[in-house]
């Protein structure tokens, strides 16, 4: 009796199984990398620190915005996703034309890279932001305009360009325009006059006595003289008028569209008030007064000098008169 052989089972499975379980395998090998991807990518988003966003002109619709919206903006991206307003309204009144104005010029340009204003964040704070934007580029003109851009929270930038600026133009004792400003801006105020044949007053302040004042009572209560007689002028001038300290104890002033009658109250007033300060030190008590030089522009002059030679030689003049009093020239 022939016994039957065992059976061998297949150590291998037929050529088509084996296809569709590495087709299965290259499928799942590719899902793992694309939810690699995605999760790399939307890591990256979250530690950028920039709004990155996406607009449809047309429909007025913002298609994405980044992770980031909500922490600059300090408002739900949801909300700015149903409704275009949402930015709008976040937008610092005195900055919304020229925030809608930049973004329509993208139209015109294909990029604005320039683009700064300011926000309301949602906790009160207004914040500056730099908010590039770009057309994308469509060969067919038929379909939809989106509009690209990133926007960063560049307040810290402003804070420090305003600090800056404050130094180069403030005098550090006194908190008024340094020399340099103060020249500079009485420039543009004289050409602005000339131009516009509009009245222009100059008017230059000298302490009387001042040396005595630091010998006999130290340089640390002349400083505050020169803070307290700086804090008077800047009280007493009209807004729009210039003040600054532009020498030791020498400070000047501009008044734009101020007639010499009017100028001359001014000065008077502000001799008055100087007048009244009252500067203690060990127990002795002590005032101070000036000397003031005032003129006004004429047709003659074709520079600001003219106008400043003339209100030294006036204020040279006051000092020579007894001090404490204002010369017009």
């Amino acid at each position: 009796m022939v016994k039957n052989k065992p059976t061998t089972l297949a150590c291998n499975p037929p050529p088509e199984a084996a296809q569709t379980l590495l087709a299965l395998m290259h499928a799942q090998g590719e899902v793992a990398r694309l939810s690699e991807r995605e999760q790399l990518f939307s890591s990256l988003l979250d530690s950028v620190n920039a709004v990155l966003w996406a607009f449809d002109w047309e429909s007025r619709q913002v298609l994405y915005v980044s992770p980031a919206y909500e922490r600059i903006f300090g408002r739900p991206a949801g909300l700015l996703l149903a409704d275009f307003n949402e930015w709008r309204d976040s937008i610092y009144p005195d900055d919304l034309d020229y925030a809608e104005r930049s973004l329509a010029e993208v139209l015109v340009k294909g990029a604005v890279e320039d683009r700064e204003y300011r926000i309301i964040a949602a906790d009160g704070q207004v914040r500056w932001i730099s908010d590039k934007c770009f057309i994308n580029q469509q060969s067919d003109p038929d379909q939809r305009v989106i509009i690209v851009g990133m926007a960063e929270d560049i307040t810290e930038k402003k804070q420090l360009e305003g600090e800056l600026q404050r130094l180069a133009t403030t005098d550090v004792l006194t908190q008024s325009s340094n020399r340099r400003h103060f020249f500079e801006c009485a420039q543009h105020a004289f050409e602005t006059a000339r131009l516009q044949q509009t009245p222009l007053a100059f008017l230059l302040l000298d302490i009387d006595d001042f040396k005595q004042i630091n010998d006999t009572y130290g340089h640390q209560e002349g400083d505050y003289v020169l803070q307290r007689i700086a804090d008077t002028g800047k009280a007493v001038l009209r807004r729009g008028d210039q003040f600054g300290r532009i020498g030791g104890e020498e400070f000047a002033a501009v008044f734009p569209g101020c007639t010499p009658e009017i100028a001359q109250q001014i000065a008077e007033r502000l001799q008055r008030e100087i007048q009244r300060l009252s500067f203690s030190h060990e127990d002795k008590v002590f005032g101070v007064t000036v000397s003031q030089g005032l003129t006004g522009i004429t047709e003659d002059d074709e520079s600001l000098d003219s106008l400043f030679a003339r209100a030294d030689a006036a204020m040279y003049q006051a000092k020579r008169q007894g001090k404490n009093q204002i010369v017009r020239g």
